[in-house]
């Protein structure tokens, strides 16, 4: 019995992925992230991503260019966050976060807090002016 594991109970598991989720590294403060950048920022595999597509359509609209390359916004970071959520952490089945998604669809797609683009606005106001006083 030397090079068995021990089984992991479902409260263990359970735990381990609550952990996983509060460590997703913070969204940048950029326009668009290819697939690879969303993947690593939602501990999600791109292959994963394209699934979810099809699945949550009115979700997941990646804007797609030249070859197909998808560039997704933080709108679709913070969707994909959710679905992640709904389907690792909360146990639902895709049927079942696909409704939860639409009964509280503002809880998926909210826009950048107005409170943080003021401060960015005032911030690189700040530094023109203190650029223009030099």
């Amino acid at each position: 019995m030397q090079g068995r594991k021990p089984k992991m109970t479902s409260a263990i598991k359970s735990e381990q992925r609550k952990l996983a989720t509060h460590l997703l590294p913070p969204i940048p403060d950029k326009r668009y992230f290819s697939i690879g950048e969303v993947g690593l920022l939602c501990a999600v595999k791109p292959h994963v991503l394209r699934y979810w597509e099809q699945e949550f359509p009115l979700q997941l609209k990646p804007a797609k260019r030249r070859g197909n390359r998808r560039f997704y916004q933080y709108e679709d970071v913070m969707a994909i966050r959710k679905i992640r959520q709904l389907l690792y952490q909360d146990g639902f089945t895709l049927e079942g976060a696909r409704i939860q998604l639409q009964e509280n669809p503002k809880e998926t797609r909210k826009p950048l807090e107005k409170d943080a683009v003021v401060k960015k606005i005032i911030a690189d106001l700040e530094n023109v002016l203190e650029f223009l006083a030099t």
